[in-house]
């Protein structure tokens, strides 16, 4: 395995050593979450241990749910070292309260289907009363 320590690595070594996709790694790059990383001189592209722990933390982000703009305001932060506690615990307290209203609207949501399923004969007839809501 190469090892981002030493030298720099191509983009399909990179994305199996952070677990992104490759093209997840380049939409990336087009979006400017990530720099472009140097290239060979036969054009490839040569990423190295920054790239690497950008990505991590980028993963560690979406793992959490935020969203792109979250996590570029958040690399914002890290790139102009402006990393304060406090900034970064309102990121995560505005998160929070995201969080708790998307589990809010999926309660609702899975309330709804289960008294639509309810109404549901569940045999082998055309008429759904499941579709006739969805149609209105």
């Amino acid at each position: 395995m190469h090892n981002l320590e030493k030298s720099g690595v191509s983009r399909g070594v990179i994305a199996k050593q952070t677990g992104i996709n490759a093209e997840t790694i380049r939409y990336y790059e087009k979006i400017g979450l990530l720099s472009e990383p140097s290239r060979s001189s036969g054009g490839h592209r040569i990423y190295e241990n920054k790239h690497g722990q950008r990505l991590r933390f980028i993963k560690r982000c979406r793992e959490l749910g935020f969203n792109l703009e979250e996590i570029r305001s958040l690399l914002t932060l890290v790139d102009q070292q402006e990393v304060s506690c406090e900034r970064v615990q309102h990121f995560a307290d505005d998160h929070v309260i995201n969080i708790r209203k998307k589990i809010s609207d999926l309660r609702k949501m899975e309330r709804t289907l289960k008294e639509l399923s309810s109404r549901c004969s569940g045999e082998d007839v055309p008429d759904c009363p499941i579709i006739d809501v969805l149609q209105r």
